[in-house]
């Protein structure tokens, strides 16, 4: 029989529209890349210094008037576009993956290799638009991520071993939250009711491997019902991730209650094929002391981590980070 399934004629078309795109958009990053490099190294020969780049751009203006962005901001992001990144072949590839906005956001919201890189791999991996690069560089998501001990349990240390863990096979010490605009006085409920409200920024912030299936999922255990707040599927990790809410600070009583959830997901919910459940056991404050000795010998799948709801202050995060990579040796 004659396949008329013209659907297909669609998705040939958008299939070559976005390859056509992403051609564009790396001849333009290599173009920004070389204009940057032809100034930057007239500049370093001459000593007109950025007088340089008045010329090219009064050059520009009265010679090639037609094409766009070739005026004297731009020519200065071309520059330090180029300055930034030469000579470092890890990343070269990466730059032409991300749009010119993309890639602007980075150089301008980052300081050091390592925290750029962090950020062209995270926005090629997670398929980030500008508007999420934003948020994930305006609420330190780097700092977070290297300050969090990035403690898995041992049923997943083989598979993180393995594949790429970067970034959604982390669980992070701290989440922020602040989108989700609440009152100071808010309850549990008004704590999850937001979240479902906001779904699509809490992925953003635990990772878009992570995909929802429902709030108040019920599990049965003999003759009692029991209800997790949120549950969510890892496609990275293969699991069920049970999301406990807690609006104050960590109680050791807390892991009992998960351990019975995920007991009950992995003879009940969980295929075959699948990896043992997780829990993940949010609270708005936790002392790591309680929790290092609540979990010593706790055989439990279950993390601890606190949210904020408000960003927490970058220069803060910074210290930290600067402090840890000092007890490590590390710098």
């Amino acid at each position: 029989m004659l396949d008329t399934n013209f659907n297909q004629l669609i998705e040939m078309i958008e299939r070559r529209k976005s390859n056509a795109y992403r051609r564009i958009n790396e001849e333009m990053i290599l173009l920004y890349l070389e204009v940057g490099k032809f100034l930057y190294e007239l500049i370093e020969n001459s000593n007109y210094g950025d007088k340089i780049i008045d010329k090219a751009a009064n050059f520009m203006k009265s010679n090639y008037p037609t094409v766009q962005g070739f005026n004297k901001r731009n020519l200065h992001r071309m520059v330090q576009f180029y300055k930034t990144y030469k000579g470092n072949q890890k990343v070269s590839t990466l730059l032409t993956q991300l749009s010119w906005s993309s890639n602007l956001l980075i150089l301008s919201n980052t300081k050091t290799d390592a925290e750029r890189e962090f950020y062209l791999n995270l926005a090629i991996k997670e398929n980030y638009s500008v508007r999420e690069l934003n948020r994930q560089l305006q609420s330190s998501y780097y700092q977070r991520y290297m300050l969090s001990s990035g403690n898995v349990p041992k049923s997943m240390t083989k598979i993180i071993n393995e594949e790429d863990d970067f970034p959604s096979t982390k669980i992070l010490d701290t989440y922020s939250l602040e989108f989700l605009n609440l009152p100071n006085k808010y309850s549990e409920k008004d704590l999850k009711a937001s979240i479902i409200k906001n779904l699509k920024d809490f992925i953003l912030e635990i990772g878009k491997a992570f995909t929802f299936i429902g709030d108040e999922y019920r599990v049965q255990v003999g003759n009692h019902d029991y209800f997790i707040d949120l549950l969510f599927y890892n496609r990275e990790l293969s699991c069920l991730v049970a999301f406990e809410l807690k609006i104050g600070e960590f109680m050791p009583e807390y892991l009992g209650k998960m351990s019975l959830y995920l007991e009950a997901l992995d003879r009940d919910v969980k295929r075959e094929s699948e990896n043992p459940s997780v829990g993940v056991i949010l609270c708005s404050s936790k002392d790591h002391n309680v929790v290092e000795y609540s979990l010593s010998k706790n055989m439990s799948q279950t993390l601890i981590s606190e949210y904020k709801l408000k960003l927490i202050d970058k220069q803060i995060l910074e210290n930290k980070l600067r402090e840890m990579k000092q007890m490590l040796g590390d710098v």
